[in-house]
């Protein structure tokens, strides 16, 4: 039976969001073609009828993982945001949670293509932030920039950091605790200039 170009689409986006989860869930290396086209409910010979290499998969899983990740937050004010981000329940839940946290070690070793799609999920969410504080509609602030990418780099390395403990140490939560203690402490005096 002959595939739709339409089923074939839905198909194709079927396994990039399945490949999305995965990679934030096991990393690049974690998961293979097999085991990847097993868990989109298809067979390994397809994979290749969708994408030229796996390498083209994870560029196109890191800008839809970007995507949904910011737009789960994107209504949310950035004292919310920092709460829910350096939680234990993001901390623990990497398949649904933000691909930078989960994977931005990884992409730093893999192509081009994937470190593109990364720069341009980096500079969406910075943008997003942006218009939430309403700098689209002033001139460019390199100091409000500076900031946001401080206070992402921060909440992104927290995530990071914690998670590299033990499920149950101590220190994973402290970590979180900590970095979002600081983050809340400062945003005042940041909102405020």
């Amino acid at each position: 039976m002959k595939v739709t170009k339409a089923q074939a689409q839905a198909n194709r986006a079927h396994i990039v969001e399945t490949a999305s989860t995965l990679f934030r869930e096991r990393g690049y290396d974690g998961v293979g073609v097999a085991d990847l086209m097993a868990a989109a409910g298809f067979t390994h010979g397809g994979f290749y009828k969708h994408f030229g290499s796996k390498a083209d998969l994870m560029a196109e899983a890191a800008a839809c993982g970007l995507t949904s990740s910011a737009a789960a937050v994107a209504d949310l004010d950035v004292q919310a945001f920092v709460s829910e981000y350096l939680s234990r329940a993001h901390r623990d839940g990497p398949g649904q949670g933000c691909t930078l946290a989960a994977l931005c070690t990884d992409a730093a070793r893999q192509t081009e293509a994937v470190k593109a799609a990364f720069a341009a999920g980096i500079e969406a969410k910075l943008a997003t932030r942006a218009t939430q504080e309403g700098q689209a509609q002033r001139d460019p602030d390199d100091a409000a920039r500076a900031r946001r990418i401080a206070l992402m780099a921060q909440a992104v390395g927290a995530l990071v950091l914690s998670r590299s403990c033990p499920d149950e140490s101590p220190l994973a939560d402290e970590i979180l605790d900590a970095c979002r203690a600081d983050l809340l402490a400062r945003l005042p005096a940041a909102s405020s200039r």
